[in-house]
C-alpha cells in the first residue's frame, strides 16, 4: 500500500491522496495545463520552476519516461499531481515509469485525488501558493499566502555560454538568449541551419553583440517579468542595434517592458495544447501551445511604438506583437511546440526571413 500524499491550499482545503514520486514537503504555487499529451515536455519546461503542477488530463505516465523529448536536463517544477499514474508504460521508445522518474529527481508526486474538482476551485478562485507534502505534521496554511517565486531565471538559465553549429550549409548566428529556454527552440534554430550561441540571462548588451550576432531570440522562462529589470534594461540598450529580434513567453512580455509597455498577473493563467490565438492580420486562428501566468497589458501597447499582431481568442488577452520601427516581433505562446500542437512553427520561418544572410 502507498504512503499517503496531503495537498493544502492557502485558503485552507486539505485533500488527501497517495504519494508517487519522492517523498517530502514541498511550499509552492499551484497551476493546472489541460494538455492532453506531452507530459515529458510539461516536466522539464523550465517555465514551471517554483510551481506544483496539476495535469487535467487523468490518465499520466502512458507512454513512460523518453529523455530525447526532454525540454531541459531535470524538472524545474517543484511538485506534480494526476489523477491515475500509469504503472506499465508501453513505448518502445520507453526507458523507465513516471514514478521511477519523479523519484530519480526528487519531485512530490501526489495522486488519486478529484483533480477535476481541484482544476475547477483554481479556474474559480485564482491560482493558489500550496504545501504537497507526505508529512501528515507538515499539512498547514500557515504562511503560505507570503510565499513567492523568487529568483527564477537566475535559477533555470545555462551558467555558461554555449555555441552550437548546425550541420546545415548556411549558418546565421543566432544569439538564443536563455531566460529558461526549451531545448526544442534551439532544435528549430538548429535543423534551419543556424549557428546557435546560447548565453546566460545574466548577459549584458556589450556580451551579446560581442558575439556578432546575425539575430537574437529571446527566450520563455519562469516568474514575474517585471522582478527581470537588469534584462530589461539591457534589452533597452539593444534596440538600438536593429537586429531581427524574435521573444517567445517571458522574451515577449521582457520585450513589451522595454517599451514602456506593462504585464499583469493572469488569474490562473494560460497552460496547455489548446489555445486558440486570431493573427489580427489575416483573421485565421491556431491552436497553440501555452505555460504563462502573466500577459502584456493589450491597453498600454502604443499603437507609434507596435500593434497587436494575435490575441487570445478565449479572453482576449495579447497574444502577440510586431513592432513597428525595428525588425521585432514576438509571441506570447509557443511555436516550437512539442508534443504539439505545430501551427505556428512558420514563426520560425518568419524569423529567418528577416537575416540578411
Amino acid at each position: 500500500m502507498s504512503k499517503k500524499a496531503y495537498l493544502c491550499l492557502e485558503d485552507g482545503t486539505v485533500l488527501q491522496g497517495q504519494s508517487f514520486g519522492a517523498e517530502g514537503t514541498v511550499v509552492a504555487e499551484l497551476v493546472f495545463t489541460t494538455a492532453m499529451t506531452g507530459y515529458l515536455e510539461t516536466l522539464t519546461d523550465p517555465s514551471y520552476y517554483g510551481q506544483i503542477v496539476l495535469q487535467t488530463f487523468p490518465l499520466i505516465g502512458n507512454y513512460g519516461i523518453i529523455p530525447e523529448d526532454f525540454e531541459s536536463a531535470a524538472p524545474a517544477l517543484r511538485g506534480y499531481i494526476v489523477k491515475d499514474p500509469c504503472d506499465h508504460p508501453s513505448n518502445f521508445r520507453g526507458e523507465s515509469t513516471l514514478d521511477a522518474y519523479l523519484k530519480s529527481q526528487g519531485v512530490v508526486g501526489l495522486y488519486g485525488i478529484d483533480t477535476r474538482a481541484l482544476t475547477k476551485r483554481i479556474r474559480e478562485q485564482g491560482v493558489m501558493n500550496a504545501v504537497l507534502t507526505t508529512d501528515p505534521d507538515k499539512v498547514s496554511a500557515d504562511g503560505l499566502k507570503e510565499f513567492a517565486i523568487r529568483d527564477a531565471v537566475p535559477s533555470v538559465t545555462i551558467k555558461e555560454t554555449k555555441t552550437t553549429v548546425s550541420d546545415n550549409k548556411q549558418h546565421p548566428r543566432i544569439v538564443l538568449w536563455d531566460f529558461g529556454a526549451k531545448d526544442n527552440i534551439e532544435r528549430e534554430l538548429l535543423k534551419r541551419g543556424a549557428t546557435v550561441v546560447r548565453m546566460p540571462a545574466g548577459s549584458t548588451h556589450e556580451d551579446i553583440l560581442a558575439q556578432h550576432p546575425d539575430a537574437i531570440m529571446l527566450s520563455n522562462g519562469p516568474g514575474d517579468p517585471t522582478e527581470a529589470q537588469d534584462i530589461i534594461g539591457e534589452l533597452r540598450a539593444l534596440s538600438g542595434a536593429k537586429l531581427p529580434t524574435f521573444g517567445i513567453c517571458l522574451g515577449h512580455q521582457l520585450l513589451a517592458l522595454s517599451h514602456g509597455f506593462s504585464t499583469f498577473k493572469l488569474k490562473y493563467g494560460h497552460r496547455g495544447a489548446n489555445q486558440p490565438v486570431r493573427d489580427l492580420d489575416t483573421d485565421r486562428i491556431f491552436i497553440s501551445s501555452q505555460n504563462h501566468g502573466y500577459a502584456v497589458d493589450n491597453d498600454t501597447i502604443d499603437p507609434a511604438i507596435a500593434k497587436k499582431r494575435f490575441i487570445n481568442s478565449n479572453d482576449g488577452t495579447c497574444e502577440g506583437i510586431d513592432y513597428l520601427n525595428e525588425p521585432t516581433f514576438s509571441v506570447q505562446f509557443h511555436p516550437e511546440a512539442c508534443g504539439g500542437p505545430k501551427d505556428t512553427e512558420y514563426l520560425f520561418d518568419r524569423f529567418f526571413d528577416m537575416m540578411e544572410v
